[in-house]
Formats: structure tokens, sequence, C-alpha cells
């Protein structure tokens, strides 16, 4: 029996690990503008919207999207106003401010197989 709260205890504190680690590491790519490191989440396609454009793009477009907003908007800092879990799928709202104004950022997260993907990420003029 004391096996068998080992292995579960076990088992949770493994699952904490997983279940926030792709948006964990969303959060600290924001922080440093790192589209590469954003982009190593991207779904086969993401929904990405900008001030001035919106569209849906495959991954490698998506990065390409992304580096060019950060190369334009250097990245100052991103701090969390709201995250949460819904059936699987995350989600963090947040203020992303950079060199260029501030933007209301949200990212939705959805699970496919073991990995966490982002489906969606907004930048909104504040």
């Amino acid at each position: 029996m004391k096996q068998f709260f080992t292995f579960i205890s076990a088992f949770i504190i493994l699952s904490s690990f997983t279940v926030g680690g792709g948006l964990d590491e969303i959060i600290t790519a924001l922080k440093a503008g790192n589209a590469a490191q954003i982009a190593k989440f991207f779904d086969n396609t993401v929904e990405i919207t900008l001030p001035n454009k919106s569209n849906s793009y495959s991954k490698s477009q998506g990065e390409m999207i992304l580096k060019d907003f950060f190369s334009n908007a250097p990245v100052k800092s991103f701090d969390i106003l709201h995250r949460g879990e819904n059936s699987g799928s995350q989600y963090c709202i947040g203020t992303l401010v950079t060199a260029s104004g501030s933007y209301r950022t949200t990212v939705f997260m959805k699970q496919k197989g073991d990995r966490q993907m982002v489906q969606e990420i907004r930048f909104e003029n504040k």
C-alpha cells in the first residue's frame, strides 16, 4: 500500500510539471521576445493577431511574423494578468510592454497528445 501512495505522489508531482510547462516556457519566451522559442509550441497552424493584421499561419510563417513583430517592437517586459486552464486547454492574458507601446497579449494552448500546443496568440493595442 505504501508503494501505491508513493507511485501516486510521484505521478501527481510529475504531472504538475508537464501541465504548466508549455505555458511557462511561452511566458519566459514572451518576456525575452524570443519568437523561435514560442514557435516550438506552435501547432501545424496558428492564429496570430497583431494590431495591423490577423491570419492563420503555418508554423514557420508564424515564427517569421513573430520575429518581425519583436524586431519592430523590442520587448521590455511581460506581466501576467490572468492565467487558467479549462478541459486540458491553457490560456494566459498579460501586458506586453515594448519599445513601441503596450499590448494586451493573449495565448491559447490546447493539449495535443502529450504536449500543449499554441493555437492562437493575440497582441492588441492597449
